[in-house]
């Protein structure tokens, strides 16, 4: 009997002390509007370089992570610890908030786009909106080559189409910079051609049967087609300039984080920011913010020659603005209600 206890209680022991050796990993949850396919992509290197690192997303539009982040805010504690949202204006808002931790990289100096000097914020990811269209339906000298002509070329009337600057954090720094360099009138004109205002997905649908002749929509989307579907739709470069988008990656302090767990965060924004980090990035048909990044993603032009000719975004105005640009559009271009 007394054996037999015995026997019992040092099994309990041992797998007790087995279980103790088993090492928790660190939990990092980051809310992203980056694609999910994207995601999916990046998944196993990630896994692969943090090992001990539980590394989670929640995908969202800009629209619905900014609703997100505004209630946990009101709740007193956020769901996340790092955010890679799609432009810098969200991050101004968020550091004026005081829920981002400053972090100074060592990868800063090799930036070739603009960061929070204090080290609140970095690119990490560029996007490029720019115009498409099918050139097995339209010929492109015969459809708008320019913003402006987009919304003022009659001939497109009926065929044109945009995503929706209140839910897409890109397309509202588009409207951003557009309103910018035409003013309200431009936003009428829209208005006047019945732009569709729709997902990228839907739109490029719609350019495939001829149903669109030309659409406003983010370069990696189309690059994407073209490389995993074979498709013939086609980037054109406006020549009145591409928006340039920096998306940013942003650490959130001890005080509103969910996990406690900022060192983790900062080995994961040094990654990002690395040369390998940004292989994943360019992978995913976005250029790189590195300034000696060599190769631009899939089928797309230098990042250099996008530079050149760039519709440029005050990302003050498009945070502090927000409410009233978007008000602005909603004014003039009709918007379908979400279901």
């Amino acid at each position: 009997m007394k054996k037999g206890l015995f026997l019992l209680i040092t099994a309990i022991m041992v797998l007790g002390l087995a279980g103790c050796g088993k090492k928790k990993k660190t939990e990092v949850m980051i809310y992203t509007s980056m694609y999910e396919d994207i995601i999916d992509a990046m998944r196993t290197t990630l896994n692969n370089e943090f090992p001990d690192i539980d590394i989670e997303f929640f995908y969202g539009g800009t629209g619905t992570l900014q609703a997100k982040v505004a209630a946990e805010i009101d709740s007193g504690k956020l769901g996340c610890d790092m955010l890679m949202v799609a432009e810098p204006a969200y991050s101004l808002e968020l550091k004026d908030a005081g829920v981002l931790e400053p972090y100074k990289s060592k990868h800063a100096e090799s930036l070739a786009f603009d960061y929070d000097k204090d080290g609140y914020w970095y690119p990490v990811r560029i996007s490029n909106m720019v115009l498409a269209y099918n050139p097995d339906k339209y010929s492109k000298d015969e459809i708008p080559n320019s913003f402006y002509d987009f919304a003022y070329d009659s001939s497109v009337k009926d065929m044109v189409s945009m995503s929706n600057p209140l839910t897409s954090g890109t397309a509202m720094a588009s409207i951003t910079g557009l309103l910018e360099k035409y003013g309200e009138e431009y936003f009428q004109a829209l208005g006047n051609q019945n732009v569709a205002i729709e997902s990228g997905s839907v739109a490029l649908t719609k350019l495939e049967t001829g149903e669109c002749k030309v659409i406003m929509v983010l370069e990696e989307s189309v690059l994407k087609k073209r490389e995993e579907e074979g498709s013939k739709l086609e980037v054109i470069y406006p020549t009145d300039g591409t928006i340039n988008v920096p998306s940013t990656i942003m650490t959130v302090n001890d005080k509103w984080n969910a996990n406690q767990n900022i060192e983790a965060a900062k080995k994961i924004t040094d990654w990002f920011l690395s040369e390998e980090g940004q292989d994943a990035i360019v992978k995913g048909w976005m250029h790189s913010v590195r300034s000696d990044y060599p190769n631009p993603p899939y089928d797309a032009i230098a990042t250099s020659e996008i530079l050149k000719n760039i519709i440029p975004v005050d990302w003050e105005k498009c945070y502090k603005d927000r409410e009233e640009i978007r008000t602005l559009f909603q004014e003039h271009v009709t918007i379908p209600e979400s279901k």
